[in-house]
């Protein structure tokens, strides 16, 4: 498949690497954008937006990032902390009186972005439809009993985080979470990233082609207790979701934050440049300092099951090759990176170490938990260029 876009020749290999992605790894359509020191080194696309009709993947194609959208809710609380609107330390009663009961009453702001606040999911079945209906989901989170005692441990909150977080947004700043991140974020950093897509916005949408497992493939023991276990966390946080498409016009119209954002890389490098070159056009430099710190670590994941490490609502460096948990279960960033991957292996991140902002997306998911050896082949190819090294815990260093 062809590559379009253009690349520095001191990143060729990130180039290179993209194009072994369609050659050797099965990419069928996707873009990877980075950034350094502010200016464009990386800005490449290619492949199929839709294989079915035939449809190429066009300079300005989006698709569902997953995930990554979580980076841009936590952003979002992180602009009212830093306003003083917002305080981590506060318990979520104090802006969301109707959350407090049910054992949740002394549940603090730090542990919802933390993923310490014990909602990984809803035991109950969602309603058909209710992924994109707000007001139904904040409120059966409100309702919800924690799943453990929240703040004792951390589990990821697949999608539930989206509305939690992106709740406490709403309840603080007046503005539904999709608003907030549009006026405060994309419109002030020219990003073409949306949560819950207007439907005046003409944009050209890759549909998600979801992944079919291969022979030989290794399955992590989240994916064994979602597929045989329909009581676990791990398959309620999966599977409990009243039947949401992704790839339907109305989902995509809602604001999903768990999950359910558009855009590309270069529409994520955007809003990652201001954080990664500390220009202070979105947050101050001591909350970006906050931001790139580990808030909340674990060698077992209550969801996810493997070791994970987070920044107030961001992914860090996690390097589990070494554990015995399969592959697809690391994500091996810099020592100060910090983002979000997405489901299927997309990422987004900033690393104020080197002033590098990174996005790779994609249409067609990949295997594992975090990232498969498309995108991270391509991270590594833009460290090696940056002159940096991969240490033994496992995080590129200069």
């Amino acid at each position: 498949m062809a590559v379009s876009g253009k690349c520095d020749p001191k990143f060729a290999k990130v180039k290179e690497e993209l194009e072994r992605s369609f050659a050797e790894r099965g990419e069928v359509g996707a873009s990877v954008c980075l950034s350094v020191n502010g200016e464009t080194a990386v800005d490449l696309w290619g492949g199929m937006a839709n294989p079915e009709t035939g449809d190429p993947w066009q300079e300005d194609t989006i698709s569902i990032i997953f995930s990554c959208t979580k980076a841009a809710v936590a952003l979002c609380a992180h602009i009212l902390i830093d306003r003083g609107q917002l305080n981590p330390g506060a318990r979520v009663a104090e802006y969301w009186p109707e959350f407090a009961k049910n054992g949740k009453e002394k549940t603090t702001v730090q542990m919802m972005l933390n993923h310490e606040s014990a909602l990984p999911t809803l035991r109950d079945p969602v309603k058909p439809g209710g992924y994109t209906d707000w007001d139904y989901m904040t409120g059966r989170l409100a309702d919800e009993e924690p799943f453990w005692e929240p703040g004792v441990r951390n589990g990821y909150h697949m999608i539930s985080f989206g509305w939690t977080v992106g709740e406490l947004v709403r309840r603080v700043s007046g503005k539904s979470l999709g608003t907030f991140f549009r006026e405060e974020v994309a419109e002030k950093t020219g990003a073409k990233f949306w949560i819950g897509l207007p439907d005046n916005e003409k944009v050209h949408i890759a549909p998600i082609r979801q992944y079919a497992p291969q022979p030989g493939d290794q399955p992590s023991e989240f994916t064994v207790k979602l597929m045989t276990e329909p009581d676990s966390i791990q398959h309620k946080s999966f599977m409990n979701s009243g039947g949401w498409d992704f790839n339907d016009r109305k989902s995509q119209a809602a604001e999903i934050g768990g999950g359910g954002g558009l855009s590309n890389a270069r529409g994520q490098v955007a809003w990652y440049t201001e954080l990664a070159t500390n220009s202070g056009k979105l947050v101050s430099a001591d909350r970006l300092a906050n931001m790139t710190m580990v808030s909340t670590a674990t060698q077992r994941d209550a969801t996810l099951l493997i070791p994970t490490r987070f920044a107030s609502g961001f992914m860090k460096s996690m390097d589990n090759r070494k554990g015995g948990f399969g592959p697809g279960t690391s994500a091996i960033l810099g020592e100060k990176a910090f983002g979000h991957v997405g489901a299927g292996g997309s990422i987004g991140f900033a690393d104020p170490e080197c002033g590098l902002a990174f996005s790779y997306t994609m249409n067609q998911m990949g295997s594992g938990l975090l990232l498969n050896e498309r995108c991270q082949s391509l991270i590594d190819a833009a460290y090696t260029a940056l002159g940096y090294r991969t240490n033994a815990p496992g995080a590129w260093v200069r």
